[in-house]
């Protein structure tokens, strides 16, 4: 029997089926973020009773967030590769099962220095997740949503933070009333629960018919690593101030408005609005994007936050500061929402399991130092001053970096001669050749 067709914003057809593995891989993308950062962010929120069940402080499980963020490019060079050579969907069931049941196990260990080498591998399987999961939802995708599909798997991250929120206000009190000290272990085992994604991944999302033509001999795959590490170094940079960007206005920002006398309850509620902020963001801008072009849509918003960071640390209104709060983290996911779609076009078709998470990962590891930073000068200025001054220089220096960088703009993630790869007037470069050449010129 014929697949039923419908049509799509370009003239052509897509069959129901192929609108389900649309619908299916970016379902698997979007969950597979949001649960690992459910699992990331769960320790968040029961450090302080951690580091009494194991009889450390407070700083020695701390760092275990900052060895699992330092682990995080290994992994995305690990799965990176093995999705280019074979293949998206084994991978990112590997990833969701590793990081699912490292979660238990981290439930479970018996000492503080297992834990800690527990947290260290689950960086691994977190830093393969991203580059993965982008790579099979986007490649599945339309061009003409990929903008905003874009900014729906990016706030899988603010939605994991969310839920990892909402599961220690419901459960984790439950939790310590029955267990005692070893609450916090439950919801670990929480964490678990992501493993049933990899049965969704493995019978409803089929594997990428773009990987299957871009795949490549080991000589030329490793030639292109070569090749194309001008195009790698662009992408290193903007991820590192988009980290920037990113890490600068959410790490350090509960200790500002603890600065300014604001409870921890209040803090709470305050990161709440954030993270509703994030999400509609990210899904705002990624939708534009589509239209207006990804550098624009991203410059656009990071201007804006420039324009509402006044708000942001405004500490003698509190309305206009819960203004604030909801405007600059609506631009800042904003402009983040846009990366995926954004890093992906850029990226080479045989190299794009592999380079989207590595630089992604390396951005986040090379601008870690901005809390540091932040803290330092909070106290001997006052947190408002310092974060207000810092973050209006990486908001300038990250938009001019966007501006001057190239942009793939909905170009086609198969090659030159299939029916998706077929020049679309109204778009101004689609087809991808099968080995593009590097370039860090504009492209206007």
């Amino acid at each position: 029997m014929a697949q039923a067709s419908v049509p799509v914003a370009d003239g052509r057809t897509m069959t129901a089926e192929a609108r389900r593995n649309q619908r299916n891989a970016v379902l698997a993308g979007f969950l597979g973020w949001t649960l690992d950062a459910f699992d990331y962010f769960v320790l968040t929120f029961v450090i302080a009773d951690i580091a009494r069940s194991f009889g450390r402080t407070t700083p020695d499980i701390a760092l275990t967030l900052t060895l699992a963020l330092a682990t995080r490019p290994l992994g995305a060079v690990i799965f990176g590769i093995v999705a280019d050579r074979y293949g998206r969907r084994l991978p990112l069931m590997i990833n969701v099962i590793s990081y699912a049941v490292i979660s238990v196990l981290s439930g479970l260990a018996p000492s503080y220095h297992v834990f800690v080498a527990l947290r260290m591998l689950f960086g691994i399987a977190m830093g393969g997740e991203w580059g993965v999961g982008a790579s099979l939802a986007l490649e599945s995708a339309s061009p003409r949503l990929r903008g905003l599909l874009s900014g729906l798997l990016q706030e899988g991250y603010a939605i994991g933070n969310l839920l990892a929120a909402l599961a220690y206000r419901a459960a984790y009190p439950s939790f310590v009333a029955h267990y005692g000290m070893n609450g916090w272990r439950v919801m670990f085992f929480i964490g678990g629960l992501p493993a049933l994604l990899s049965l969704f991944i493995r019978s409803k999302v089929k594997e990428s018919e773009a990987w299957r033509e871009h795949r490549t001999d080991w000589v030329t795959y490793r030639r292109s690593l070569f090749q194309h590490w001008p195009r790698f170094a662009y992408l290193v940079l903007l991820m590192t101030m988009m980290s920037f960007i990113s890490h600068g206005t959410q790490d350090m920002y509960p200790t500002l408005l603890r600065s300014i006398h604001f409870s921890g309850a209040q803090i709470a509620d305050i990161t709440i609005l954030s993270g509703i902020g994030a999400v509609i963001g990210g899904l705002v801008f990624g939708y534009y994007s589509d239209r207006a072009g990804r550098r624009r849509a991203m410059v656009s918003a990071v201007i804006c936050c420039l324009l509402v960071l006044p708000m942001w640390v405004s500490g003698q209104n509190t309305a206009v500061l819960l203004v604030g709060v909801f405007l600059m983290q609506f631009f800042v996911q904003g402009a983040w929402g846009v990366v995926p779609a954004h890093i992906n076009e850029l990226s080479p078709g045989q190299l794009r399991g592999f380079m989207p998470g590595l630089s992604y990962q390396l951005g986040i590891l090379f601008a870690a130092s901005i809390p540091y930073v932040e803290s330092v000068l909070g106290e001997r200025f006052t947190y408002t001053q310092a974060m207000g001054g810092l973050m209006a220089a990486v908001f300038i220096l990250g938009a001019i970096v966007i501006l001057l960088g190239p942009e793939a703009h909905r170009i086609s993630f198969r090659k030159a001669g299939h029916p998706e790869g077929e020049r679309d007037p109204r778009d101004r470069k689609l087809v991808e050749p099968a080995l593009p050449r590097p370039s860090l010129q504009p492209d206007f």
